[in-house]
């Protein structure tokens, strides 16, 4: 696997930050595959409730444009989350190969505009019960994706 490889991984922001643990894990997972452009989604540091560093019209240029530089989106969708959804769909029209991680819970089910889009290999959804499994989750699809 190339450490050229430019990861966007997406997870909720303003949807609600109750995953940020495990989106630092999968994060520095990610970090021996390449560079992750959106390292800031797993940092605790990063409090959407006060105001923030950027305008919205900045923080939207600011991620289609690491979308637009990354080689691929692995994106956290437990937590509901339109900017999740958009960053997605923005990629899934840039042609970019999609990985998205889901814990299933009772009485949640995952939007069915994100599970059925799986197509076995540029967009792939993935459930998993414990972030423990997500590191040989992230190296089947990084092995994946290095043979597309």
């Amino acid at each position: 696997m190339s450490s050229d490889l430019k990861i966007y991984f997406a997870g909720s922001m303003r949807g609600g930050r109750n995953d940020i643990d495990i989106y630092y894990k999968i994060i520095e997972n990610l970090k021996q595959y390449g560079q992750v452009l959106t390292e800031f989604v797993g940092d605790k540091t990063v409090d959407c409730e006060v105001a923030p560093v950027l305008d919205e019209i900045s923080i939207h240029d600011r991620d289609v444009s690491m979308l637009e530089k990354c080689n691929c989106v692995i994106a956290e969708v437990t937590q509901p989350s339109l900017g999740v959804g958009y960053e997605i769909g923005r990629a899934v029209a840039m042609k970019k190969p999609v990985f998205c991680l889901y814990r299933p819970q009772q009485g949640k089910l995952l939007s069915a505009m994100i599970r059925g889009a799986d197509n076995g290999s540029t967009f792939k959804v993935t459930d998993y019960n414990d972030v423990s499994e997500v590191p040989e989750l992230l190296k089947d699809y990084l092995h994946l994706l290095n043979s597309l």
